[in-house]
């Protein structure tokens, strides 16, 4: 098995993901993972001897994350922020959790709307299908 090492580790070859890859298994361009790099959300990429993008599964893992905070609707300033605290390392832990649970509030409440919306959807559907009905019974 052939090592890599980077930013003080050594990787295993055989473990790591090219862009593509990365990109198949996250469901992110390769252009987008480019740009999450550029804007220092993705540090630490390891690069082979030729220069191409090489992917560990802890870069697997947080841009999975990084995925669901942009399904959440999360501003990429604010991942932005998040990402910069979680390469601070622990002392920012608390902050980081801050963030979080202001974020769940935001998502909790924007479910609760949703539900609220549905349900009166629900209910404009019913009356169509009573108004059907009457008119299918006044037409026979």
């Amino acid at each position: 098995m052939q090592l890599f090492i980077c930013c003080d580790k050594i990787l295993a070859m055989d473990k790591l993901l090219t862009i593509q890859e990365m990109s198949r298994l996250t469901g992110l361009s390769a252009h987008t993972l480019r740009y999450y790099e550029k804007e220092g959300m993705l540090e630490g990429v390891a690069r082979s001897e030729q220069g191409y993008r090489l992917y560990s599964e802890a870069d697997v893992s947080w841009v999975k994350f990084l995925v669901i905070l942009r399904e959440l609707d999360i501003p990429i300033r604010e991942m932005k922020r998040y990402s910069s605290l979680r390469s601070q390392g622990p002392s920012t832990v608390h902050e980081r959790r801050l963030m979080l649970e202001a974020h769940q509030l935001r998502v909790e409440q924007q479910m609760r709307k949703l539900s609220e919306n549905l349900e009166k959807i629900a209910g404009k559907i019913k009356y169509y299908k009573e108004m059907e009905e009457d008119i299918g019974s006044v037409l026979q």
